[in-house]
């Protein structure tokens, strides 16, 4: 199979579309890829480390607040339309996969002018503006959550779930021993992103002396940008701070809770391994999709909720406490993970586009 697959701009469209990669490698091994993303954005560096043929277009966003930079991204759409047009046609795919971000308007359009086939998967709960700009175009829609339905036409809007879920399950254990951990403890892992993040970071440092002699351990994701700043402070022996985890799902699956954003691949990973959570969506994103997106586990008690703007005290530590002392709340919510779960997603994916181009 020939694939030109297209995301940028977070690691929330970047990792949905390796995941449909690897699986395609897995089941078509002698399939050849190009990968089209932004100039200047994570895809560049990211892709390019797992040996992906790699094209840049220049294209951005449109400007809220500055009308005048929309002129230029007017200018950098219709000549990166033209661009995709070439490079598609000389790679001749036999479909084109757009993974969100507004990197793959032109690459998506570029294709439907070419009557190549079309596929694109939308992450969150409330869709993306480029994938509604797409929607008309495109052959095949995949959705990662059910209620997300009503914004595509239902004809050709398929419900397969995040295909970095059946990644994740796949991921070997951690040993929590890497970070100093007990074996015996139970963990609560903090991540949050990086959108955002000081605010949250400033309320976690000072709520982490609350932790001490509780009977439970932390390990504290940072994130790069905030580490340098966090380790100078003085943490419980119970609290392990660290600025990145390569490859998150390999302690998550030796995590009791993990507190964490919304990101729609990061609550795939949260139901797929069936992770009791609290969720602390960003207010920083499009739409509030985070917001909508963890009201899709809350919604039907798999998750609990804590809004930003709600941080103060000792509410961290309460709500800590509250869920992992009860037993009875915990397998009733990795219960109900179990139900929202999808562990083929990337399977489903490859299946359907295996149909669209008329393969058996």
């Amino acid at each position: 199979m020939k694939v030109v697959i297209s995301a940028g701009g977070t690691g929330g469209h970047i990792y949905p579309a390796l995941a449909i990669i690897n699986k395609i490698k897995e089941k078509e091994p002698n399939s050849e890829f190009l990968y089209i993303g932004t100039h200047n954005r994570m895809e560049k560096d990211i892709v390019p480390k797992h040996n992906i043929p790699f094209k840049s277009i220049e294209i951005y966003g449109f400007n809220r607040k500055n009308i005048l930079k929309n002129f230029k991204t007017l200018k950098c759409l219709i000549t990166s339309r033209i661009k995709c047009k070439k490079i598609i046609k000389e790679f001749n795919p036999d479909i084109v996969i757009g993974v969100g971000g507004y990197v793959t308007v032109p690459v998506i359009s570029a294709a439907h002018s070419l009557k190549i086939k079309t596929f694109i998967h939308e992450q969150n709960s409330v869709a993306g503006k480029a994938n509604l700009a797409l929607a008309n175009k495109v052959d095949m829609i995949a959705i990662s959550f059910k209620s997300s339905i009503n914004q595509f036409p239902k004809e050709k809007t398929i419900f397969t779930g995040n295909p970095c879920s059946e990644d994740a399950i796949k991921k070997e254990p951690l040993d929590k021993n890497t970070f100093g951990l007990s074996k015996n403890k139970k963990l609560v892992l903090f991540v949050m992103g990086s959108l955002g993040a000081s605010k949250v970071n400033e309320f976690l440092v000072n709520s982490m002396n609350l932790f001490k002699n509780k009977d439970y351990e932390i390990l504290y994701v940072t994130g790069n940008k905030d580490y340098e700043e966090i380790k100078k402070n003085k943490f419980p022996s119970n609290v392990k701070i660290v600025p990145y985890i390569e490859n998150m799902t390999r302690i998550m699956k030796n995590t009791d809770i993990i507190v964490t954003r919304a990101g729609a691949s990061t609550l795939s990973e949260v139901i797929a391994l069936k992770i009791p959570s609290i969720l602390i969506p960003s207010p920083y994103v499009p739409n509030n999709h985070q917001y909508k997106n963890a009201m899709d586990l809350v919604n039907n008690n798999a998750a609990v909720l804590l809004e930003e703007k709600d941080l103060n005290g000792d509410i961290m530590v309460r709500k800590i406490d509250e869920l992992i002392n009860n037993s009875n709340k915990i397998e009733e919510m990795k219960k109900n993970l179990d139900k929202l779960s999808i562990n083929n997603s990337a399977t489903i994916i490859y299946e359907n586009i295996k149909k669209l181009i008329g393969r058996k």
